[in-house]
């Protein structure tokens, strides 16, 4: 269980603190949790703040009990959260197998290595070998990172706007992945994303806008009411923020 307590962020700005995120409370335990809304809300400021990348300027961040507040990026690793950036890090000279196995955090074979691959939709053989550079699309290397974060086996998955610079192929590969993910994965996934096709296999969705909580509740709840009439997610939050 992830809780946030009254967590606030400001930054300097023309000498003067901006707020990015104001006072917001949380308590994060469901397998699919999707935080949507405007852009420049504060949706990925508040997935850094998770992940450990930055540090909130007031407030508390609570993981299964323990205070994680301080912690920064790698101890909250060690404590069981995954972060996935909108683009994935490219890593010349490794190989996937190589990034599977130090994921997974022990030596693994062949064959367990290219079952994670065999998971997030990619033929092993083809990809197992392979050096993590820019011969790798923005798709399959979303993927890979998927499979890293499968073989980690972590009790919090975040992943920051995974739709970002990947083709409309790539996207209905990925939403099979996280449907996949869904099923498989022990811990919880939490997802910054304002594609409709995302929030539709969410357990619950958080709308956050100009730093503050707007909406949260089940997909059932939420979700229709950010279609309305337009059928558009973006075009909704547009207009419930004006």
């Amino acid at each position: 269980m992830l809780e946030l307590q009254h967590i606030s962020y400001e930054v300097e700005q023309d000498g003067a603190d901006k707020g990015i995120l104001r006072d917001i409370n949380l308590k994060i335990g469901e397998r699919f949790v999707a935080i949507t809304g405007p852009n420049g809300g504060g949706k990925s400021t508040l997935a850094k703040l998770i992940a450990g990348i930055y540090t909130p300027t007031t407030g508390r961040i609570i993981l299964d009990g323990e205070d994680i507040t301080d912690l920064n990026i790698t101890e909250r690793a060690h404590r069981g959260i995954s972060f996935a950036f909108q683009q994935p890090v490219r890593f010349k000279g490794l190989t996937v197998k190589d990034l599977i196995t130090l994921a997974s955090g022990k030596q693994i074979g062949v064959a367990e290595a290219c079952n994670y691959l065999s998971e997030v939709g990619l033929c092993a053989k083809d990809y197992i070998d392979r050096e993590v550079d820019a011969s790798l699309s923005g798709g399959e290397l979303k993927r890979i990172e998927i499979a890293m974060i499968m073989a980690r086996s972590t009790k919090l998955s975040v992943f920051d706007e995974p739709e970002a610079g990947i083709d409309l192929w790539s996207f209905s590969n990925l939403i099979q992945v996280f449907e996949h993910l869904h099923e498989k994965i022990n811990g919880s996934i939490l997802i910054i994303s304002h594609q409709e096709r995302i929030l539709n296999i969410a357990d619950r969705i958080i709308v956050i806008s100009d730093g503050h909580v707007l909406q949260d509740g089940a997909r059932k709840d939420i979700l229709p009411g950010l279609l309305g009439e337009t059928g558009s997610v973006c075009s909704a939050l547009s207009d419930k923020v004006r």
